[in-house]
């Protein structure tokens, strides 16, 4: 594969790359996607550095110069629609709107029935003890998001841990206390738990599905894989017990009808260096008949053994670029697979804050630990510097807030003038401040994989739009 970007002063304009045989154009600033001949490919590689007389000379006698001036009208024709070399819409200056809150992540539980090596949460208890959430801490929260609302309508609460389940009881009360408040204040709720699915047993589905609460549901991937990063204390593996648990989420017909409502369930594992050939982890939970899967490689201190290096990129680019394929000829065949990280909308896109801000981490949305206190995101819980307040008071440190609000792509390092700005929105957070000690220097080899994903990404919607292989 190919690639290269066209800068006008520090801000890509233009990024060209080749997939498959297809050579493909995204104007970064418009959000439009060209697939080019080989006569518009070498234009545009040039374009702006040589004169349109200059390109004539240069390219006259391989193409023929009526076709280059052909091309270079069409090339005109695009850049006056601004579907093409389109300019920087000025966001400079962008601040993220303030205000109002849209979505809490509640920690149920800082404990946990597995011990994943790999996991952000030492174990489930985000570096204290055992905790479980009382549901009058939960119920508080639910105040708390309407109490911040500010004029949205649509709330969500997500459910996360350690295991929630470990804390089901609570999960209701607060699923019942928000559906009860939510109505009294003219809100609609959406829940999500996320579940090593060891304890899916029929009462808790039967729940779940009944409430129209989304579920994500955690699996790696192949038996060794899965069982060497995810066991139980001691050490056994919990594979079996998982698909076990997930086979009877999927499986379950429960005796009420689910609630209407767009609810929605999904496998999402972990790769690590345990297994860069992670394309075969994908393909294998596709062949447990799973059609919904996100894998999102690790992230993990540098000097773990199953951290991702900057080394493993071109593996990783390339496993990347065979998936991309793979979906495709599944897609031709008529047995689509759903992988969240090639999910793009090149039509209308997200609304400028998320473009810009991604998540919404620390002022849109905020996680509570187990005691109430307040964080950015769920990832943020424990480390020092970033408690917020806590969910009894009502009290938020305005200035995290502001911080993150400030931590959009016009403030990041390296993001102005990358191709990928309105797509990745300036990455995680979190993983900037773990890798670089501030949320606003993004992670880098986590950036080259989010490029990677989005050519992908891109391919397969041309793909998709020719009506077969590009």
């Amino acid at each position: 594969m190919r690639d290269k970007a066209l800068f006008l002063g520090d801000c890509a304009l233009l990024h060209l790359f080749e997939f498959n045989g297809a050579r493909i154009a995204l104007d970064v600033n418009s959000g439009t996607v060209h697939l080019l001949d080989e006569v518009a490919w070498e234009l545009l590689s040039d374009y702006g550095r040589l004169s349109e007389e200059d390109l004539i000379g240069k390219y006259g006698t391989k193409y023929g110069t009526g076709q280059i001036m052909e091309a270079l009208a069409e090339i005109r024709e695009l850049k006056e629609k601004g579907l093409l070399f389109a300019p920087d819409p000025g966001y400079e200056g962008y601040d993220a709107p303030g205000g109002a809150v849209k979505a809490l992540c509640l920690n149920l539980a800082h404990s946990c029935n597995l011990r994943c090596r790999y996991c952000f949460a030492g174990g489930g208890r985000f570096g204290g003890n055992d905790e479980l959430m009382p549901a009058e801490t939960g119920r508080k929260a639910v105040d708390f998001l309407i109490a911040r609302s500010g004029g949205r309508r649509r709330l969500e609460i997500d459910f996360f841990g350690g295991e929630p389940l470990l804390n089901f009881q609570a999960l209701k009360e607060v699923v019942g206390y928000g559906l009860t408040r939510g109505r009294e204040e003219g809100k609609e709720f959406s829940f999500t738990v996320t579940t090593n699915a060891v304890l899916l047993d029929r009462d808790v589905i039967c729940y779940l599905k009944e409430n129209g609460i989304s579920v994500v549901l955690s699996l790696d991937g192949r038996r060794e894989i899965h069982d060497a990063m995810r066991p139980f204390p001691g050490g056994r593996g919990s594979y079996d017990a998982v698909l076990s648990g997930i086979r009877s989420y999927m499986d379950s017909r429960c005796a009420s009808p689910p609630q209407p409502g767009a609810s929605y369930s999904y496998i999402r594992g972990t790769y690590t260096r345990r297994n860069l050939e992670f394309c075969a982890d994908v393909l294998h939970l596709a062949g447990l008949g799973f059609k919904d899967i996100s894998l999102e490689p690790v992230i993990a201190p540098a000097e773990a053994d199953y951290s991702i290096r900057e080394g493993d990129l071109p593996l990783l680019f390339a496993q990347y670029e065979r998936l991309a394929l793979e979906l495709l000829r599944r897609r031709k065949e008529g047995e689509p697979l759903n992988f969240f990280h090639f999910n793009i909308d090149l039509d209308g896109g997200p609304c400028l804050p998320k473009r810009l801000s991604g998540c919404g981490a620390g002022h849109e949305y905020m996680a509570v630990a187990p005691n109430g206190d307040l964080y950015p995101c769920h990832q943020f819980v424990g480390r020092e510097g970033y408690l917020m307040g806590n969910i009894r008071d009502g009290f938020v440190d305005e200035n995290i807030v502001a911080l993150f609000r400030r931590a959009h792509v016009y403030n990041k390092e390296g993001c102005p003038g990358c191709w990928a700005k309105f797509y990745c929105s300036g990455g995680c957070h979190a993983n900037a401040e773990m890798y670089n000690g501030s949320i606003l220097k993004p992670q880098g080899w986590g950036c080259e994989l989010i490029k990677k994903r989005l050519e992908c990404a891109i391919y397969l919607k041309a793909a998709e739009h020719q009506g077969k292989s590009v």
